[in-house]
């Protein structure tokens, strides 16, 4: 499977993950194994410093006994500081790796297991403590490096959310409809269809989208969009998902839409035909949920996930910006004041680095990168 493909299969199986805590051992596999190491897992800091290992895969239960009674007071997590949210560390930039090969956290419990490095990234931080993603290497990995480094880049923002919306939502006591005061906190307009892309539910900002009249509206009860080409995905996707056809696929289908001012938005229809998705449209009879979202660069954070992802230039980030909120070439040009020739110079570069056919799929990334969760 080409890494492209395996990011896609990965970043669904995070977000079902989220719905049904019971998935993560496997996920994290996946992430140890997309990453490059040979151990994952998913921790939280208190405040007292005590390391608690909600979720793991490959650690020997008898090293997590150890880690859980005794050593994970001595390790760098414990004592070091890590970090800002999303930032991905590895044991030589918390603790220089002379001393940490001295500690009895590396000779008595890492060192045993084979392990030399761990990368780590925050996921979430307060006063009072914090949630991590660990990815351990071993001899045969190597010390994190570069590539260890853009792959975990790729898939931290989505584990992120993934724990935001597991922390919201407890779904062993919640369904569908207790789910309306969590999905009314996020910025994507959310709509929840069955099989005849009927409205079963939307939040908050989807109601907003369907009360402007543009680009989605709703018929009789059904979701309609305004471009013929978006309407036809939606209602194939929500009649195939229905029916089980596995064709749609998992990952869903992200299609870019526009409004009539020129305003950009992509929308992501996502079956709910897979695992826990399928738990939780049972029990509103929703088939397809389709999250709808402005594509535009959050710049509190993003630009810099984004720029080391993928090893850009600031001149070729400033025009991946302005290729998803201004439009094409000419328009791009024209905002920056360039030529029409060195546009096509750096969209061909932007195309080069990220794997991206056209421009569409370059909205579609940048959307990625963008959490979904209001401020």
């Amino acid at each position: 499977m080409c890494e492209q493909a395996q990011l896609t299969r990965l970043i669904a199986s995070v977000y079902d993950a989220a719905l049904d805590a019971e998935l993560w051992p496997g996920v994290l596999a996946d992430v140890v194994d997309y990453v490059g190491g040979c151990a994952g897992g998913l921790l939280t800091k208190d405040s007292a410093k005590q390391i608690n290992l909600h979720w793991q895969a490959g650690v020997d239960p008898e090293y997590m006994r150890l880690y859980s009674s005794t050593y994970s007071k001595m390790g760098p997590l414990a004592t070091a500081v890590v970090g800002e949210v999303e930032q991905i560390v590895s044991i030589p930039e918390l603790i220089p790796y002379d001393e940490f090969c001295d500690g009895r956290f590396y000779r008595e419990w890492a060192r045993p297991q084979g392990w030399v490095d761990v990368a780590v990234a925050v996921l979430d931080k307060s006063a009072s403590g914090g949630t991590f993603l660990s990815v351990s290497c071993d001899g045969a990995s190597g010390m994190v490096d570069h590539a260890m480094r853009r792959r975990m880049a790729l898939v931290v923002p989505h584990v992120r959310r993934a724990a935001l919306v597991a922390k919201a939502i407890d779904l062993r006591q919640a369904r569908a409809a207790a789910f309306a005061d969590v999905l009314d906190e996020l910025s994507s307009g959310l709509f929840l269809v069955d099989a005849n892309a009927r409205i079963v539910h939307v939040n908050s900002a989807g109601s907003d989208m369907l009360n402007d009249g543009d680009f989605l509206r709703s018929i009789g009860g059904r979701l309609v969009a305004g471009e013929a080409g978006v309407d036809h995905i939606l209602r194939e996707t929500a009649a195939a998902a229905a029916t089980g056809d596995i064709e749609v696929g998992v990952s869903g289908i992200a299609v870019p839409l526009s409004a009539h001012d020129g305003e950009r938005y992509v929308a992501h229809v996502l079956p709910l035909s897979s695992g826990a998705r399928r738990r939780v449209g049972a029990a509103c009879m929703a088939s397809a949920a389709m999250f709808v979202r402005k594509a535009a660069l959050e710049f509190s954070s993003a630009p810099d996930v984004i720029g080391k992802s993928y090893d850009l230039t600031p001149t070729e980030l400033r025009v991946l910006r302005a290729i998803v909120e201004i439009g094409g070439v000419p328009e791009v040009s024209e905002a920056l004041g360039i030529a029409e020739s060195t546009v096509k110079t750096h969209l061909s570069r932007l195309f080069e680095k990220t794997g991206a056919g056209r421009q569409a799929d370059l909205v579609k990334l940048v959307a990625g990168f963008s959490t979904p969760l209001a401020s």
